[in-house]
């Protein structure tokens, strides 16, 4: 018998709705439950749910958010009526006052929550902007979790990695390339450039996100957009929605091509050992294929990145580098955060097998 061919992409289905972790979340699925009034006089003047409003209102605005799961995982769900939306939730919902009201209250919260988390920006002055960023890649400390799982990493361990970064690469490239609409000349071209071959260069087989399912699939794992959104800690959560929020915002698009920057100029040699541990452990190239394409690809991406859209960006648009500054650190503290929290659970002997993850809240 012949077998099926491979599928040339996750599933595009609208991802399930997480179920509410507080009064944020229940607030938000009592509102989405309801009718998404057309009509002006129904829609408004529109008042959110009591509780709603009050959870909105109580919100911190410091570093303290990044780790509040009720917060984390109801800023993921607002935010997913923009890209697949969500089972069962009418897709109008994404226009509606209601949900504008808690997307901006809630995406304040958050990018202060950032902010408070990366610290204060110095100023350029006449430095290169390149250098800058350069410094800002050695100031980080992070655990290296990719020399843990090429060395000893289990196959729980990596299941623990995969299923979490899901959240990011089953959709990858798509919140970057908001930005594409935001910038001009040199910078959006070499975005341009990233993004194709994210996108696999018009082969739809090649597609980073293809391929990431494709590990998913060979690690047992639920490939379906969305799947593994309860099982993700705040902390994950958090890592993910800098990234969406960045993308939401143009007034933060020098904070979302300073997230892709950090990424480009960080991933090569992590992916290299991701892919050296999946060998290890005895897998095939459907499962270390994902990460083996980033060796390279990421290697020249790195100074796409830097040079060819951050260096031109910023020439043009100066007043931009504090927030470049800002998202290149979001990306590059957020993932240290989450690589403290799995190494932490792992070395008390726990994988996500074993149910919720449990580990340090955000670094100082």
């Amino acid at each position: 018998m012949t077998a099926p061919a491979p599928a040339l992409a996750p599933s595009l289905g609208p991802a399930p709705v997480p179920a509410p972790a507080g009064p944020l979340g229940e607030g938000v699925r009592e509102l989405l439950a309801g009718t998404p009034h057309r009509d002006l006089d129904a829609a408004l003047p529109f008042t959110l749910p009591a509780g709603l409003r009050a959870a909105l209102e109580e919100l911190p605005a410091d570093r303290g958010l990044l780790a509040d799961l009720d917060a984390q995982r109801t800023f993921f769900t607002v935010q997913e009526l923009a890209y697949r939306g969500l089972v069962g939730v009418d897709p109008d919902w994404n226009e509606h006052p209601g949900v504008a009201a808690v997307r901006l209250l809630l995406g304040d919260a958050v990018e202060a929550a950032i902010r408070d988390r990366v610290g204060p920006v110095e100023p350029l002055g006449e430095d290169d902007p390149v250098a800058r960023l350069r410094t800002e890649l050695d100031a980080v400390d992070s655990p290296s979790l990719s020399s843990h799982l090429a060395r000893e990493g289990t196959v729980g361990h990596y299941r623990d990695l995969v299923r979490f970064r899901s959240l990011y690469h089953l959709r990858e490239a798509d919140p970057h390339s908001a930005a594409l609409a935001w910038i001009t000349g040199p910078a959006k071209s070499a975005l341009a450039e990233i993004q194709n071959d994210e996108y696999g260069c018009g082969r739809g087989r090649r597609m980073h996100s293809t391929l990431f399912a494709d590990t998913m699939r060979a690690l047992d794992l639920d490939d379906s957009y969305g799947a593994h959104v309860e099982d993700a800690p705040a902390v994950v959560l958090a890592w993910s929605n800098a990234m969406t929020l960045f993308a939401s915002r143009r007034r933060l698009r020098g904070a979302l091509v300073g997230h892709l920057a950090a990424l480009e100029s960080t991933s090569s040699l992590p992916n290299r050992r991701y892919a050296d541990g999946l060998e290890r452990l005895g897998f095939g190239p459907e499962a270390s294929l994902y990460f083996s394409e980033h060796v390279e690809a990421d290697a020249v991406h790195e100074q796409v990145a830097l040079h060819g859209m951050v260096a031109p960006l910023v020439r043009a648009e100066p007043g931009l580098m504090p927030d470049v500054v800002v998202g290149f650190r979001a990306a590059l503290h957020l993932d240290a955060d989450v690589g403290r929290h799995l190494l932490a659970a792992w070395e008390a002997g726990r994988t996500g097998c074993d149910g919720p993850l449990t580990g340090p809240t955000i670094g100082s």
